[in-house]
């Protein structure tokens, strides 16, 4: 059998932070902290190795993506430390040999997989909204590349799929804006309208193989961050009658990122290429410096597009090494309760090591929270 760490590309996610102004150098956990606590999760799930071969738990993840490739893709049979993570390229190619035998997709894309083990606790980051609904389409009326994002979430302790965990996810607009919030910091700080707008934001539930998928737009930048991806996982959460969820724990926060050629590519198109706002690379990046520094840190997702073109969407997988005992602290932005969105009470600096501008673009005109522009309740979504 081929080894789990070549096989799987064995990684160490280092949680993930945020380029909004904090004040803590190293966040709410030590240097030496995370660097112990890499090192026994990469032992734990290299331990994981022949449990997750021989009950087919990475083999159904991959059934999955290549499930979910074939009901979006449009093509036609014509077609570890920081340096080296940013050097890896986590594209996958499809070509027409593949296209004419479907039932090998899984084996022949979707197993090149790259096992991310998660630091303990992230930066949340000042935008994450409590009380967002289960839903899987997360677009609304916003424009952009569509993006599937798919996730497998693994116990680095039992190397058993996490079945029941809520993935919380959101990002920004392509404008570099995040919905839900009223901020200085994010687009127009007089647009009290965005508390009501949920666009790229939304919760789903893993099924008994620990997956879970959504319906996206590629995220748009802003000054002093590269283009990531939020997420907080729940466990042992309850579901309310109104499709939120209630308590549990959360045993990770964190971002991914996507490889500096395809977020090149994305910011040639409509509406991104319209962005102002400075461009930060990942390799200029402060959070992806910080947690992939001395590691074998690699939190990007690994992807292909979905047609010739990334306007015709892009498909983007990855697999998250969980300790389900954790539970952090997760600090709103802001909360979503009876009586529509609200901003929440700041009790912490959201574990910010150093700081960076604040997102600078706004919503285009029409777009969420715009004057004039009809916004749906998360009670009607």
């Amino acid at each position: 059998m081929v080894a789990f760490s070549r096989f799987l590309g064995l990684t160490l996610l280092a949680g993930a932070a945020v380029g909004h102004p904090g004040s803590s150098d190293e966040g709410s956990m030590s240097y030496k902290q995370r660097r112990a606590f890499r090192t026994r999760a990469r032992r734990s799930l290299n331990a994981c190795s022949d449990t997750l071969h021989q009950d087919q738990t990475l083999k159904r993840a991959a059934v999955s993506r290549a499930e979910l490739f074939q009901r979006h893709n449009k093509r036609g049979l014509t077609r570890r430390d920081t340096p080296t993570v940013l050097a890896t390229d986590h594209s996958v190619q499809v070509d027409a040999s593949v296209l004419e035998n479907p039932e090998s997709l899984d084996t022949a894309l979707f197993q090149t997989e790259t096992a991310c083990i998660v630091m303990p606790e992230g930066e949340i980051g000042p935008f994450w909204v409590k009380g967002e609904h289960i839903r899987d389409d997360l677009i609304d009326d916003e424009a952009g590349v569509p993006v599937y994002l798919h996730a497998q979430f693994i116990d680095v302790n039992t190397c058993k799929p996490i079945p029941d965990l809520y993935w919380d996810v959101w990002n920004a607009n392509s404008t570099g804006v995040y919905s839900g919030v009223q901020s200085s910091m994010n687009g127009n700080p007089s647009d009290a309208a965005n508390l009501e707008n949920a666009a790229l934001r939304g919760i789903q539930k893993t099924d008994e193989d620990g997956i879970a998928s959504f319906k996206t737009l590629f995220p748009g930048h802003y000054g002093g961050r590269c283009v990531h991806v939020h997420i907080v996982a729940h466990l042992n959460a309850e579901l309310l009658p109104n499709n939120t969820l209630t308590g549990g724990s959360v045993p990770h926060i964190g971002q991914f990122f996507f490889d500096q050629g395809l977020v090149d590519e994305v910011e040639k198109v409509a509406p991104y290429k319209d962005n102002t706002a400075i461009v930060t690379t990942n390799a200029q990046d402060h959070v992806v410096n910080y947690e992939t520094a001395d590691s074998n840190s690699d939190p990007f997702f690994h992807y292909t597009l979905l047609g010739d073109t990334v306007e015709e969407g892009i498909l983007a997988w990855i697999t998250v090494g969980v300790d389900a005992t954790l539970d952090h602290e997760a600090q709103c932005g802001a909360e979503v309760g009876e009586d529509g969105g609200k901003m929440c009470e700041i009790t912490g600096n959201f574990g910010i090591p150093g700081g960076f501008g604040p997102p600078g673009g706004g919503f285009p005109p029409g777009g969420p929270g715009a004057p004039g522009r009809n916004i749906l309740p998360r009670d009607e979504q």
